[in-house]
């Protein structure tokens, strides 16, 4: 493993109880960060924080956070400041795939429960950790969007769409924020196999492995392994970027 450094920084990771969450948060404790794993099951989070690597400066810390929910972002982000001083990195992970169907057959519900957590838990987690990096000039953002955001999967509408927009809130951002010491990027996967395929239908999980040329899905630590140094200081030059990992399905 490259070594990246992170030491003395402060990290948040949504959705960091499990799959590529706890994977970066492994990832970032590794490089001498201290983590705050924010995710809907506390025990988990908890239990993920738990067991990562001591670093210096202080211990990880685990919190229930719904990222779609205004109040406990904030109350998340008040919380992690109090706890850790600051925050340099925040990496969203927290995501969900919705039904596997048609356009013609989606409900509308489920539509909005999709764009609830993909996209504006995205917003609500950007909005509150940014306000916290201009105050010290200083931060680094990678949000978790999709290779389906760049070529819109059939039968995965709402995600397709809902990752569309996280690459739009990047790229908006980190335009905002180019001049300060702030850099936002994000990336866009293909398929790794996590939990969240229990949320897909077998036959969308065959299709997404038969659009990648590797013919093999992404691992947890390779998504990991960049984000990592997109959360470091050494990505000084990207902002708004767009950083592929898609086992050669990327065509743009």
């Amino acid at each position: 493993m490259n070594e990246i450094d992170l030491k003395g920084r402060v990290a948040v990771v949504t959705g960091g109880a499990s799959g590529i969450g706890a994977a970066i948060a492994q990832r970032y404790a590794a490089s001498g960060a201290r983590v705050a794993v924010w995710d809907m099951n506390e025990q988990a989070a908890k239990a993920t924080a738990a067991a990562l690597p001591a670093v210096a400066g202080g211990a990880h810390a685990g919190h229930a956070v719904n990222v779609a929910d205004e109040a406990g972002v904030g109350a998340a982000t008040a919380a992690t400041v109090a706890a850790m001083g600051r925050i340099d990195v925040l990496c969203c992970s927290a995501g969900i795939t919705g039904p596997n169907t048609t356009v013609a057959e989606y409900p509308a519900a489920e539509w909005k429960k999709v764009f609830d957590v993909n996209v504006h838990g995205v917003f609500l987690c950007n909005r509150a950790v940014v306000r916290e990096m201009l105050k010290n000039d200083y931060g680094r953002i990678v949000n978790i969007a999709s290779i389906a955001g760049k070529e819109g999967n059939p039968n995965a509408s709402a995600y397709s769409a809902s990752k569309a927009a996280v690459i739009g809130l990047t790229k908006s951002l980190g335009k905002e924020v180019a001049k300060s010491g702030i850099r936002v990027n994000c990336v866009t996967p293909a398929a790794v196999r996590t939990p969240i395929f229990d949320q897909m239908t077998q036959q969308h999980i065959d299709f997404m492995l038969s659009k990648i040329p590797m013919g093999r899905f992404g691992g947890v630590e390779e998504i990991a392994a960049m984000i990592a140094w997109l959360s470091s200081e050494e990505c000084s030059f990207s902002t708004g970027a767009v950083f592929d990992l898609s086992g050669g399905r990327a065509v743009y």
